[in-house]
């Protein structure tokens, strides 16, 4: 599943993860820290959408 920033059009990507920033590949995004924020914008993960 992929989840998509509404503000900037950042991607996560679950299969990916985003080891830059030390999320392992295959961290689900309900598994993120609560304090996660977007790297391109830093806006939290209620500004999320999913996309299958």
């Amino acid at each position: 599943m992929k989840y998509v920033c509404e503000i900037c059009g950042w991607e996560y990507d679950e299969t990916v993860g985003d080891p830059e920033n030390g999320i392992a590949p295959g961290t689900k995004f309900q598994d993120l820290p609560e304090d996660f924020v977007c790297p391109m914008c830093g806006v939290g993960k209620e500004n999320f959408t999913a996309e299958e």
